[in-house]
């Protein structure tokens, strides 16, 4: 399969990922809500183009404001950016934790159907609504909550992962995938000083590596994760604009200012089911190998890639589902400095999910307006060099255990 019409991605804003370890995070204070987050993000794309009457379309990416928020109908909420947007199609789309993800690809298939030249894609979520222990019962609708919830953890989805690491520990060796989980965070922190939304951006931590490795305390948590091995509970939004050639031209940005997505891959697998093979991202696999297949292109050709890193054991498969290494030998390249900004893979260069933050809705839309900057050069202190050699970025947005997953393969327009 190859895509019918070229596909940009352009304007995209995002908002601070808010809560613990945000200096204005206060959980004793009123904090914004979900017409904030929408207005913040929204407006700022909507102010990057001459005429919001241009915008033929909106998509909303969000996984479960029903229950942190009592508030449905989030596509309803979209003309509150501006008044533009009243009576124009608006949807709300759901896939977990892929959430955004999937809200770009529903923009794209708008704008590849000739139902739309220009659509406004936007992803939020606001979590710190609840003690975290109700909020793991919230995000364990991700799984199959009639059958695996009841005998579940109470921290639900991560012993999911935290059974990943332990298979990974028996089968690969403790100490090498401990060291690449460990490594994992630090990469992720120090990227996140790197970009002032990110949620870790102030932190100061001098010895990451000895706080990435703190042991873990199954009496309090689980068995194979520390506290740090986890993405952060997150409020926050992001946009951007799916456009085609028209649309661009319509909106007056250049082409070189956008990306053109050449390659997308979405795949999906039974979530009553466990997976086969813990140690392995299959679902992912897929998903990229789908994007590859479309853009005709493969890891050797990509700059760098933002991959859903919900704990550090994923980072590491995520590096494998990209196809840069073998099975088994993510831990190595990981911890001998692979993903880092210098390494042959950069990954999570705005701090990934556990650095930047995980506003589940919209994390999938934040991973796409980051490949967008690092490919037009709007990346600021975590900017890497995108070369003819190696054009492409990868964005890896992922649901559940490895349950719903879209890839994107990127090109600078």
């Amino acid at each position: 399969m190859t895509l019918r019409k070229k596909v940009y991605v352009a304007a995209g804003s995002y908002t601070v990922s808010l809560g613990t370890g945000r200096p204005e995070f206060n959980p004793r204070k009123p904090r914004p809500g979900l017409e904030h987050y929408i207005a913040e993000a929204g407006r700022a794309v909507v102010s990057r183009i001459p005429d919001p009457a241009l915008i033929d379309e909106c998509v909303v990416g969000n996984f479960m404001a029903a229950r942190f928020n009592r508030q449905g109908n989030l596509a309803a909420l979209m003309p509150t950016i501006h008044p533009a947007l009243r009576y124009r199609p608006s949807t709300r789309v759901e896939g977990a934790c892929g959430s955004g993800g999937l809200a770009v690809l529903t923009g794209m298939k708008s704008v590849l159907a000739d139902l739309a030249d220009v659509v406004l894609v936007l992803g939020v979520e606001v979590q710190n609504t609840v003690k975290a222990v109700y909020g793991a019962d919230i995000l364990a609708g991700a799984g199959h909550y009639a059958t695996q919830r009841k005998e579940g953890h109470a921290y639900f989805f991560p012993a999911f992962f935290s059974d990943r690491a332990g298979a990974a520990f028996a089968r690969f060796g403790r100490e090498k995938v401990r060291a690449a989980m460990t490594q994992w965070f630090v990469n992720a922190i120090e990227a996140a000083r790197r970009c002032p939304e990110a949620q870790e951006h102030h932190n100061r931590e001098q010895d990451l590596y000895a706080l990435g490795n703190t042991p873990p305390n199954p009496a309090a948590f689980v068995e194979h994760l520390n506290f740090f091995d986890c993405s952060k509970v997150s409020d926050g939004a992001a946009a951007l604009l799916v456009l085609s050639e028209e649309g661009l031209r319509k909106s007056g940005i250049k082409r070189e200012e956008a990306a053109e997505i050449v390659g997308w891959g979405t795949a999906v697998d039974d979530i009553t089911k466990l997976p086969e093979d813990p140690t392995t991202l299959a679902t992912s696999r897929a998903a990229v190998s789908k994007a590859y297949s479309m853009a005709g292109c493969g890891a050797g050709d990509l700059a760098f890639a933002e991959v859903h890193d919900c704990f550090s054991i994923t980072g590491v498969l995520m590096a494998e589902a990209t196809g840069v290494c073998a099975q088994g030998a993510g831990y190595e390249f990981v911890s001998s400095g692979g993903t880092r900004p210098e390494g042959r893979l950069p990954m999570n260069l705005s701090g990934g999910l556990i650095g930047y933050g995980h506003y589940t809705g919209g994390t999938g839309v934040r991973q796409t307006i980051d490949a967008w900057k690092q490919l037009t050069g709007q990346a600021a202190d975590f900017q890497v060099p995108v070369s003819a050699e190696r054009p492409c970025g990868l964005v890896v947005s992922m649901g559940g255990n490895d349950k719903t997953v879209s890839a994107f393969v990127l090109k600078r327009g």
